[in-house]
């Protein structure tokens, strides 16, 4: 039997990924989180560079201590893929087709409250997925994904109640009950 170039291994990633995300599996849901994550960074920073006002300074504390976490989750969540045999995106093409987190440059523009309206979003569509991939993780008796997947939307929760707490709200204001449209699954 002859080995595999790097091109076809390659090759056959792609494959492989495009079959898993057209019928979800807890890996490829768990990639869709990894790319969010990635682009989770890019954005932080990008708020951390622009955000002006009054806060600004007590803003940035908060977004270097949710930049440190979330890259060290970045990894820990790609460890949990390759520890099960899974292969994370690696590339910055791979993070833009799989995230679903939306990236805007105008986004440096905007006041700091609208600014971190945004990371408060963006942790919630991130949820969205976590939540889908625990269930599936959960279905594909798969328990150390499904564990680490739980404790990332613990601290993606937390991250949510800092965040609308610096927007002097409770950590569910402005989110309709959710989980009564998930008893479908």
């Amino acid at each position: 039997m002859t080995e595999l170039t790097i091109d076809e291994k390659f090759a056959a990633e792609q494959k492989q990924a495009d079959a898993d995300h057209h019928k979800p599996t807890a890996g490829a849901m768990t990639g869709h989180i990894v790319s969010n994550h990635a682009y989770m960074n890019i954005k932080l920073h990008q708020l951390k560079w622009f955000v002006k006002g009054p806060n600004a300074e007590n803003y940035k504390a908060v977004l270097n201590d949710t930049i440190d976490e979330n890259n060290a989750w970045f990894d820990k969540i790609a460890d949990q893929l390759l520890d099960e045999g899974e292969l994370p995106p690696s590339t910055m093409k791979e993070y833009s087709d799989y995230t679903m987190i939306e990236e805007n440059g105008a986004n440096k523009y905007l006041d700091a409250e609208s600014m971190i309206q945004t990371v408060v979003n963006d942790f919630a569509t991130d949820n969205m997925f976590i939540t889908r991939a625990i269930k599936l993780a959960q279905n594909e008796d798969r328990p150390f994904m499904a564990q680490v997947l739980v404790e990332l939307l613990g601290w993606n929760n937390h991250q949510i109640r800092i965040y609308q707490a610096l927007l002097g709200n409770n950590a569910k204001d402005g989110f309709e009950d959710e989980d009564d449209e998930d008893d479908e699954d």
